[in-house]
C-alpha cells in the first residue's frame, strides 16, 4: 500500500517516543512535527529529519498529512484534534482522549462531520498479557466478567512536576493521577468488564504532594449495568513506585490478572519500563498450568525489544493500518470517552460526597 503521511502535534517527551515509533512503521512516513514552541519544533524536526511547524493547519496542508498523533498537554487535545480533522487528517490522541466530556463530544462530532478516524493511545492493550485476558473473555472462558479491580501504586517526585510548566495544575493538566497516569489501567478495566457503568462512588486526596493542586490518590467503587462491580485504587504517593495491576474475575469462578507496571514507574524521557508486564493470576479452566509458560514467553519478548517504543509502535501501526483499510482501530474515541466518564464521575462524587449515577 502507499505509505500514509503522518505527523506529530506537540513536541514534548512522549512525542519523541511516538516519532521514533512512526519512523519504525513500514506503512507510514513521518513527514513533520508541530509545536507552539518553535525551538521544540525545530529540535524535534532536526532529530528525526523532518520539517518543523508552529501552525497545525499549515503543516497538514503543506505536507499533505493524513494522520496526526497528538502529544500536547491534555487540555489542548480538543483544539488540536478539531483543527487537524478540519484540515483533512485522521487523529490519534494521547491518553486521555480529553479532560472533559464536552471536549470528547466536540472531538467525536468533528470526526463524524469530517468523516475521520479518531482514536486514543492506550498501548498497554497491546501487551501480550493484556491481550490474553481479553481473548479469554471474548472466547467465553471466564463466563461474564463480574468483579474487577485496578490497583496502581506509583510515585512522582517534585522534579517530575517541575519538568514541564503544565504539570500539577487543574487548568493546564486537567487533573492528577486519574488523568495522567491511571487512564491506561482504567481503560483496561473498562475494556475487560464490557458493560456500561451505572453508578460510582469515589474520593480523591493529595497525600504527599503539597506543591501541586491536583490529586495524587483516588479510590472508587463502580457498579455496572449488568450487575458487575469493580473497585479502583490509584496513587502517585508510594516511593519509588510499586506496581500497577488489573484483575478480572468471571461468573464461572475463573480469574485472570496482569501486572502492567512493576518497580520504578515509567517516566517519559527519564526512565524506561523496569519490569516486564506479566500475567500474575490465571485460573481459566483448562489453562491453570499455563501461567509460567505465558510469563516466560512474555518476558522473552520484553527483553528482545525496546518496550517503551515497541508497544507505542504497535498502537500507532494499528491506527495507521485502520485508516488505510477504512476499518475501526483497536482503541476508538468512544472507548476513550469511557475513561473520561469514569474520572469525571469520581471528581464529581468526591466533591458532592455522594454516588454519581449514569448518564452523567
Amino acid at each position: 500500500m502507499k505509505k500514509i503521511r503522518s505527523a506529530i502535534i506537540g513536541c514534548g517527551k512522549m512525542a519523541q517516543v511516538h516519532a521514533q515509533a512512526l519512523m519504525n512503521i513500514e506503512e507510514t512516513e513521518l513527514v513533520a512535527v508541530q509545536s507552539r514552541n518553535t525551538e521544540k519544533a525545530a529540535a524535534t524536526a532536526a532529530r528525526f529529519g523532518v520539517k518543523g511547524y508552529s501552525d497545525i493547519a499549515d503543516m497538514i496542508q503543506r505536507e499533505q498529512v493524513q494522520v496526526v498523533v497528538i502529544c500536547t498537554p491534555h487540555p489542548a487535545h480538543r483544539a488540536a484534534a478539531i483543527i487537524a480533522m478540519e484540515n483533512g487528517a485522521h487523529v490519534l490522541s494521547e491518553k486521555p482522549l480529553a479532560v472533559s466530556l464536552e471536549d470528547c463530544d466536540a472531538m467525536m462530532q468533528a470526526a463524524a462531520q469530517y468523516n475521520k478516524q479518531l482514536g486514543m493511545v492506550s498501548q498497554r492493550r497491546f501487551y501480550p498479557g493484556c491481550l490474553r485476558i481479553k481473548q479469554a473473555i471474548d472466547a467465553g472462558k471466564m463466563g461474564t466478567p463480574m468483579l474487577g479491580s485496578v490497583i496502581m501504586y506509583g510515585w512522582r517526585d517534585e522534579n517530575y512536576y517541575k519538568s514541564d510548566p503544565w504539570r500539577g495544575s487543574w487548568e493546564q493538566e486537567g487533573g492528577g493521577v486519574l488523568v495522567n497516569q491511571a487512564p491506561h489501567q482504567l481503560d483496561l478495566l473498562l475494556w475487560y468488564m464490557g458493560s456500561e457503568m451505572e453508578e460510582l462512588y469515589g474520593v480523591w486526596q493529595n497525600i504527599n504532594h503539597p506543591y501541586i493542586e491536583v490529586e495524587d490518590t483516588a479510590t472508587a467503587i463502580i457498579r455496572f449495568k449488568n450487575g458487575a462491580v469493580a473497585n479502583i485504587i490509584v496513587s502517585n504517593a508510594q516511593k519509588p513506585g510499586i506496581y500497577g495491576k488489573v484483575h478480572i474475575h468471571g461468573s464461572n469462578g475463573a480469574s485472570a490478572g496482569v501486572q502492567t507496571d512493576g518497580g520504578l514507574m515509567f517516566l517519559p524521557g527519564q526512565s524506561g519500563i523496569k519490569e516486564p508486564p506479566l500475567n500474575d493470576i490465571w485460573t481459566v479452566p483448562g489453562e491453570e498450568q499455563q501461567l509460567e509458560a505465558y510469563r516466560a514467553a512474555d518476558t522473552a519478548e520484553f527483553n528482545a525489544v525496546d518496550a517503551v517504543e515497541y508497544y507505542v509502535r504497535q498502537q500507532n501501526r494499528d491506527f495507521i493500518v485502520a485508516v488505510a483499510e477504512n476499518r475501526t482501530p483497536l482503541v476508538t474515541a468512544k472507548e476513550g470517552r469511557k475513561t473520561v466518564e469514569l474520572f469525571t464521575a469520581l471528581y464529581r462524587s468526591s466533591k458532592e460526597r455522594q454516588a454519581i449515577r449514569w448518564p452523567l
